[in-house]
């Protein structure tokens, strides 16, 4: 498929007699049907949403690769970060429960969670605004409202708010961010790997190994025999089913390391 002009993707044109909006034009539509800080209500509406949310998200992929774009985007970066987190939250509801990261949830609606995880923040950006709030004396509020802000907009981030507000939480203006975060997560992850054990009285060693190649290999595998082999006996499940308990450990597990993966 041949490129189209600038022109074409930012203002629109007609193919066939039918007028294909560009985008400029969707997000008009966007800021008057869905302004920041109203709630989306109705199924239809949030459908809605999300397909021209997608279709912007589409057509800044394409404009991004010419110069023109540069200085036109129309919604500054907090506002796309705003419009985003309610882009994310919309798929962390209507997504199937069972069905992992599947990105269609219907026939009809499809999100383009790989166009967002090309432009989304990371924890280096994270890290250098909280540098900044340590600088500042943390009395800059307005980078805590950035920060935030950043996290919620991404999908790899949100897995990590909990840890990221804690560290935040107890940022020293005396040490450098980046310094301090390489610590505290290493004894955030013994602490938390400590208290799952425990509470789910899993086998130690075992579990310990589990998690350890699940960080190697980039996936928990919550399938076959492995994750068998860190439960405990079935006498101290106590009371509920042996697999619904299971399931719970497996929800724990994988929390534990989403919340961790990419740090560990």
């Amino acid at each position: 498929m041949l490129l189209g002009s600038y022109g074409d993707y930012y203002d629109g044109f007609e193919l066939g007699g039918e007028r294909k909006p560009g985008y400029m034009e969707l997000i008009a539509d966007l800021t008057k049907r869905f302004p920041l800080g109203e709630p989306i209500a109705g199924e239809e509406n949030q459908k809605d949403f999300i397909r021209l949310y997608g279709a912007i998200l589409r057509l800044k992929n394409i404009l991004a690769a010419f110069d023109d774009f540069a200085g036109n985007e129309i919604l500054n970066g907090r506002d796309y970060q705003d419009y985003q987190s309610v882009y994310i939250d919309l798929y962390r509801e209507l997504r199937p429960k069972d069905s992992g990261d599947k990105e269609n949830i219907n026939d009809d609606i499809v999100f383009e969670l790989e166009l967002i995880k090309q432009i989304e923040v990371n924890i280096d950006y994270i890290l250098m605004l909280v540098e900044k709030y340590r600088e500042s004396g943390r009395e800059d509020k307005s980078i805590l409202a950035a920060i935030d802000k950043a996290v919620n907009s991404s999908i790899g981030l949100r897995s990590k708010k909990e840890l990221i507000d804690s560290f935040v939480a107890r940022v020293n203006v005396s040490k450098s961010a980046p310094d301090d975060w390489s610590r505290f997560v290493k004894e955030q992850k013994e602490e938390d790997i400590a208290a799952l054990i425990a509470d789910e009285k899993l086998k130690n060693e075992e579990a310990r190994r589990f998690i350890d190649i699940a960080f190697r290999d980039g996936a928990l595998k919550t399938t076959g025999t492995d994750i068998d082999k860190i439960l405990p006996p079935v006498s101290r499940f106590g009371g509920g089913s042996r697999a619904e308990k299971k399931q719970g450990i497996i929800g724990r597990l994988m929390k534990f390391f989403e919340k961790y993966l990419g740090l560990a």
